[in-house]
Order: structure tokens, then sequence, then C-alpha cells
């Protein structure tokens, strides 16, 4: 950190260092083989998914802060008073500064994301920008359990803010599970507030994830830096090259890394072959109709109460309530 900027009380539960190889060769090893898109989201990648949000063709980003600045009020208004806002995949956090413009008498904010020095980073900056607010920021695998800090204000409810429609990198079956979990962090009490990528005209959905400035290319690609760096692998990039494509059967855009040629990769000394164009997928990205996701939600123990959208019904925010005890 700076010398001027706050120190914040950071937690940090990350998982061990072991987890992510077994994670990783587990993927490689599997037939298709696949990767966490977790992986996306060191501070490189993290830095190249702030640029794809600057993307003509990337829609979401700027049409999910349009319906949140439309609406802030009515948001606001329905998260209520003293309530913690606990962010998964924080990121930049810009999306949030809407709504922390706006709540009355927050208890505290709680980014939590896996990249620890892009956290670090937007954290202090939330905290400058609001001097008076308690900014508790966890380093954490959000898809795993872990406690939230505590903050010394009262708490009225505790509400989870997931923006950017990452819950469409689940399968349905782990999404239902990733709410039920929340469910049971929040409490009978608690409240989800989240972004949902609308389905719509497939060549839109494709030109989104298929940029020609190359940079969703480079922040797929980054994936392989990254195990190369900190699992001692030997990928070379350039036999690898990025695709997404839609899969209207299964209403999903699929990434993949495509090897380029018959190869051999190393892994922590463990030898990976891969054939000519094969595949490695690193990320689904599931759209939904607003039913849909209601839908999913209730099976998961979650009530939607409300649903924002813009006028084209590109994208949408939902706010649910538990329906049960967790």
């Amino acid at each position: 950190m700076s010398s001027s900027a706050p120190t914040l009380p950071l937690l940090d539960v990350r998982p061990p260092a072991d987890a992510l190889r077994d994670e990783v060769l587990s993927g490689l090893r599997d037939t298709p083989k696949h990767l966490p898109a977790k992986l996306f989201y060191d501070a490189r990648g993290s830095r190249l998914f702030d640029a794809i949000c600057e993307l003509d063709a990337y829609y979401l980003t700027r049409t999910e802060e349009a319906i949140m600045e439309a609406h802030a009020g009515e948001i606001v208004e329905v998260l209520g008073p003293h309530v913690l806002l606990v962010e998964y995949g924080s990121g930049s956090s810009r999306k949030t500064r809407i709504l922390l413009e706006r709540l009355e008498a927050p208890a505290g904010y709680v980014p939590v994301d896996i990249s620890r020095d892009h956290l670090v980073r937007a954290a202090e900056r939330i905290a400058s920008a609001y001097p008076d607010l308690p900014v508790l920021p966890v380093c954490a695998d959000y898809t795993a359990s872990f406690r939230l800090p505590e903050p010394d204000g009262h708490v009225r409810r505790t509400v989870v803010y997931y923006p950017g429609s990452t819950i469409g990198n689940f399968t349905p079956e782990a999404a239902r599970g990733f709410l039920a979990r929340i469910a049971r962090q929040v409490g009978p009490d608690g409240g989800l507030l989240v972004g949902v990528d609308l389905k719509k005209d497939a060549a839109r959905l494709r030109a989104a994830y298929n940029d020609a400035e190359g940079v969703t290319a480079a922040f797929n690609k980054n994936v392989l830096r990254r195990i190369n760096r900190e699992l001692g692998a030997d990928f070379d990039l350039d036999r690898f090259r990025h695709e997404a494509v839609y899969n209207a059967e299964e209403g999903r855009i699929e990434m993949y890394l495509v090897s380029e040629t018959d190869q051999e990769v190393v892994v922590d000394g463990v030898r990976i072959a891969f054939a000519a164009g094969e595949r490695i997928c690193t990320e689904y990205s599931y759209k939904y109709t607003i039913e849909d996701f209601a839908a999913l939600a209730a099976e998961a123990g979650w009530a939607v109460e409300r649903v924002w959208t813009d006028d084209d019904r590109l994208f949408s925010v939902h706010y649910a309530r538990p329906t049960r005890e967790p």
C-alpha cells in the first residue's frame, strides 16, 4: 500500500497453492480439457478484464452501469439503511460506487476478490473516496465457503452484490449450489443483488467475446501465462489461439484455448499431451431469460422480488430475498 493510502484490515483466506495445482492438473487430464474461470483474475488478468469492459463490442458493463444509474434510487430503497454490502469479484468496484453514493448509513463494504493486489488497490480507492465507510476487503475464492468480517457498527442486514453477469460462468447446477451458499451466508434477513445477461441475437454475443482488438484473446491466454508463472509450466502462448462460440442449445458462450499443433506441455513436472485442434475450455457464460433466472433462483432458496432492465432488454439486475432458513 502507498504511504498516503488508508491502512485496511485485509482478511486473506486464499486457498493454498497446492489446491490450484490440483485443480489445474485435474482439468488438463480430463476429457475434454478444462480450466476454472477464476484463473483469469490475477493482477494482469484483472487489468485486461477492465480493458474488455471499455470495448465497444462488450455491451455488458456499460449496459449494467446504465441500469444501475437509472434505477439507483429504487435499488437503494430496497436495500435499506445500515446494510453490509458484500461484493463478490469486486474488481474495480465502479458499479458499486453508484450504490455507495446513495445508501443510507451503510454498515460497511466488503469487497471480495481472489486477486490480492487488484483487490487492495480497489479497496484503497473506495476507502479514500468514502472516509466514513468501514471498508473490509477479503481476499478469497468466493466460490468456496469463507467467513465475513464484522464491522463495528450496527448491521441491519447483509446483501451480496454480484454484478457483471458472472453468475453465468456457472453451469445451472453449480449456480444453484452457489446461490444456496450465498443464502446461508447472508441469513434469512439478507438479500442478493445480481447482474444477469439476457438471451439475445447470437451475432451480438459472439462479437462481445471475439473483439477485433484482441483484448479478450490476451485475457484468455493470460490463463496459460499464469500457469507458467505459478506452476512452472512451459506453455508456448503462440501455439494456442483464442476461440469463443455461442452454443444456442445450451444458451451459453463457450470460450476455449485451441492447440495449433500436436504438442506436449509440462505442468509442475507432469507431461500433458495436446493434439492439433484440441481445446481447453476456460469459461462458460450462460445467458438467461428473466423467467428462467427467477426459476433457477427459486430452486436455490431465493425469491426474486424486483428486476430492472435496459430499454433493449440486453441485460438485467435482479434483487432477491431468501425464502427459507439457510
